[in-house]
């Protein structure tokens, strides 16, 4: 999870041939509240294209459980700039906030049904990972104001949970990210409200399948390119698009930090090694690749208001291999 503007300053920090990226992102003044607006064209299927709706106030932490420093301040300290390699202590208490993220994640599914708000979700995985004793890792993160993302249909990535109610046929990404004893641990997954469309349940499809060719890759001394070269070919086999703003990233005690893992086609020169930990979250759209961000300074939409899916998992690169965390 990272704000548009964490996202550009990685972007600038980067190769010189990803400044084409910039291009992908503009800005809008309409932070409206749209309601039921249906989209009929047929190659992207029918569904509602959402708009943000009110959103409630941010929920309590209670003290003595530990929290980021960003949690008063809402100012995330720097991740580090050149990958980080954790030794066998971090490793372990990287698993157990990845375990934990998964666990959440995974009980997402049965709460999820038509009617209920994406914000009713939000304090429900909010009192589940505060009863575990962990921070929820975006809240307050430069300022998000809820536990949980939610982004719903058009909605490309950290959608504000708000008051709007699914509707039947909606497919949204919910993204868990805990902190637990010091560490952070990311994941995020598809869901789908009733009965959804066939195009809908095939871009969760292919969007699940780029991830798990990704992850498949993954081993020391292999290039970080190769992973948004396998997701982008695969995309476009399947005549989707990758939305190539949003990357993966480093984690650990840090929310975000090195290295950037760009999800298009790229020849970025950085190799895996083994005990580095990081993110795949691979956003695929059904049209074009540009969003806005509205003015909550958040949420993200696809110009063409196509239907995007994202999918995550945060991976161990082990000697021999790849370990997935947040399985």
């Amino acid at each position: 999870m990272q704000s548009a503007k964490c996202i550009l300053q990685a972007t600038r920090s980067s190769k010189a041939c990803f400044l084409k990226l910039f291009e992908t992102v503009s800005k809008t003044g309409n932070l409206g509240i749209s309601r039921f607006l249906y989209n009929y064209n047929k190659s992207f299927g029918k569904y509602d294209v959402v708009r943000p709706w009110a959103v409630s106030k941010k929920a309590d932490v209670p003290a003595y459980i530990p929290q980021p420093s960003y949690s008063q301040s809402s100012i995330p300290e720097e991740g580090p700039m050149t990958v980080e390699i954790k030794d066998t202590y971090q490793i372990e208490c990287m698993r157990h906030s990845c375990n934990l993220a998964s666990h959440i994640l995974h009980q997402v599914d049965r709460i999820i049904k038509p009617g209920i708000t994406t914000d009713s979700l939000d304090k429900q995985v909010h009192d589940m990972i505060i009863s575990n004793g962990a921070y929820p890792s975006p809240l307050n993160y430069c300022g998000f104001p809820k536990s949980i993302c939610t982004s719903v249909n058009n909605v490309a990535c950290h959608g504000i949970p708000d008051s709007r109610p699914l509707q039947e046929g909606d497919i949204l990404n919910v993204d868990v990210t805990v902190y637990l004893n010091g560490y952070h641990g990311d994941c995020s997954a598809m869901f789908q409200v009733g009965e959804v469309d066939e195009e809908g349940k095939r871009l969760i499809a292919v969007t699940e399948l780029c991830l798990k060719s990704a992850i498949e890759i993954c081993q020391p001394n292999e290039y970080f390119c190769s992973i948004g070269n396998v997701i982008e070919e695969i995309a476009n086999k399947h005549n989707f698009n990758v939305i190539p703003v949003f990357v993966g990233h480093g984690i650990g005690t840090y929310f975000h930090g090195a290295p950037d893992i760009f999800h298009c086609a790229n020849d970025y020169s950085g190799k895996m090694k083994a005990g580095m930990t990081f993110t795949i979250e691979p956003v695929l759209s059904q049209g074009m690749t540009q969003i806005e961000i509205l003015n909550d300074g958040w949420t993200a939409c696809t110009v063409d208001n196509s239907r995007t899916a994202q999918v995550e998992h945060t991976v161990l690169i082990t000697d021999t291999g790849c370990e997935i965390l947040t399985l």
